[in-house]
């Protein structure tokens, strides 16, 4: 029979840290108790309540068993072995031990710090919910629990991380998914070895099968609406402990041109709306490099009375058309990511003065040209129109300029041409990323580019190949 003095040492004994609080007691009958918990991230105010008060007011001797009956936690379990109560410590819950018992009670009463439920700051929206994922995965579970109240959403919990042991959630509605999605999942998940998992970006990395790819394969959103949207669709969700990122699978490409709010609009100003995404990417892209390549090698794309404004602002310059915007397009980024980093406010003025100030001076100085900045700065500001793909559009753009300033019209052609080539060839498990476009699926054009109006949408997108195809059960057209 072990002893209260033996149990804390060997739980000190691992558990070194100052933060690790033992709070000793006794009941009335002279019954001892100890408490064992990790400050900061465990309510002590419930340790008391619900665990000290009533123990303290017991008057006869009683074994663990009755003793676990006194308890007013919610949520207790029984555990015997030590390593099993310094992880259940770590994890934020309290252990109790009870003299003379050599098994201790699992209190779950962690309490880690989190903000509140709040509108994300990436994905603002005029209509539609506020609500936005925090980054205590518990909160997360219940704002998708608040919205998808069917007996048939499963949620799966695993940790994952070596040292860190962080929570992973993996949600889905039986009969909806593809068979054997989640499962697949949950075996990646588990068989990463990585120390530590901060962020779902780790998970995401982890279950990519090509992980070097400038395109992504999980879908993200840190909207509770828009991820219900995509679990009830037949996509899996994973919730990470941590991060207020939640990840989507499988996903395509077309995910990233539509927006929460275009559910909660008409179907012709999403349609719209769409389009015009999907025009500014393709602008952002091609504009800086068709504006090198015409300069360099075609000039006679350009129209006669635009070149000539364009002459006249670029004679005289020491640096060549592409060095030029290669230059320009290292300042804007040097400025954004400056931008991003500083303080929020000495940030809004270094962007708005550097901007203003650098352009200004080097256009007087006859360093850069006035076009070249217009340029750029149009393309900036084109790409920002879908956040979602900003790191891969900012890449390609990078190497749309390079391949424009060597080779001219013709690579910006064969470059393009390689990377719909690449693509066409990707999949997300098992759905190809370009979707429902290559190859064609005509169901579901009517949610993809196109915004057809909800009588339309009667079936879940079959490029997912979901084992319940009819979301809408009505036949009745509007």
């Amino acid at each position: 029979m072990a002893t209260l003095d033996k149990n804390i040492k060997a739980v000190k004994k691992i558990l070194k840290s100052e933060d690790i609080l033992v709070f000793e007691f006794q009941s009335d009958s002279g019954k001892k108790f100890a408490v064992i918990f990790a400050d900061g991230i465990c309510n002590k105010e419930l340790i008391g309540e619900l665990v000290v008060k009533p123990l303290r007011a017991v008057q006869k001797e009683d074994d663990i068993n009755k003793v676990r009956l006194l308890l007013a936690s919610p949520e207790v379990k029984d555990g015997k072995k030590i390593p099993d109560a310094v992880k259940e410590i770590s994890d934020g819950n309290a252990v109790l031990f009870v003299d003379g018992e050599d098994g201790y009670i699992i209190l779950g009463l962690k309490s880690p710090p989190a903000r509140a439920v709040a509108e994300p700051p990436t994905d603002i929206a005029v209509k539609g919910p506020r609500e936005g994922f925090i980054e205590e995965i518990k909160t997360n579970m219940g704002l998708v629990r608040k919205r998808i109240k069917t007996d048939k959403l499963q949620i799966k919990t695993l940790k994952s991380g070596k040292r860190s042991e962080t929570v992973v959630a993996i949600v889905y509605i039986e009969g909806v998914c593809p068979k054997g999605l989640p499962e697949k999942i949950e075996k990646e998940i588990s068989e990463n070895t990585i120390d530590l998992i901060p962020d779902s970006s780790y998970v995401s990395a982890f279950i990519s099968k090509r992980p070097r790819s400038v395109f992504k394969r999980c879908g993200t959103s840190e909207k509770p609406d828009i991820f219900c949207a995509k679990v009830s669709e037949g996509r899996v969700g994973i919730l990470v402990d941590g991060s207020p990122i939640a990840i989507t699978v499988p996903y395509m490409l077309v995910e990233d041109f539509q927006s929460g709010e275009d559910y909660y609009s008409s179907s012709y100003r999403a349609t719209t709306l769409r389009i015009l995404r999907f025009l500014s990417i393709m602008l952002g892209l091609f504009l800086p490099a068709l504006y090198i390549s015409a300069q360099l090698f075609k000039a006679q794309l350009i129209p006669f009375r635009l070149l000539l404004k364009i002459t006249s602002s670029t004679q005289g310059l020491p640096l060549s058309p592409s060095i030029e915007m290669f230059l320009t397009l290292l300042v804007l980024e040097v400025l954004n990511e400056a931008s991003i980093r500083m303080p929020k406010y000495v940030g809004l003025a270094l962007s708005v003065v550097g901007a203003l100030v650098l352009g200004d001076t080097a256009v007087k100085a006859g360093i850069i040209s006035t076009p070249a900045i217009i340029i750029i700065a149009f393309s900036a500001i084109c790409l920002y129109t879908v956040p979602d793909l900003v790191e891969t559009t900012t890449t390609l753009r990078w190497i749309y300029l390079i391949v424009a300033g060597s080779i001219g019209p013709f690579g910006v052609v064969v470059l393009t041409a390689f990377i719909i080539s690449y693509i066409v060839t990707e999949q997300s498990y098992g759905v190809p990323l370009l979707a429902p476009f290559a190859p064609l699926v005509k169901n579901d054009l009517y949610d993809s580019m196109v915004k057809a109006n909800m009588y339309t949408l009667k079936n879940r997108p079959k490029s997912i190949k979901t084992q319940d195809k009819v979301r809408l059960k009505s036949e009745n057209k509007r």
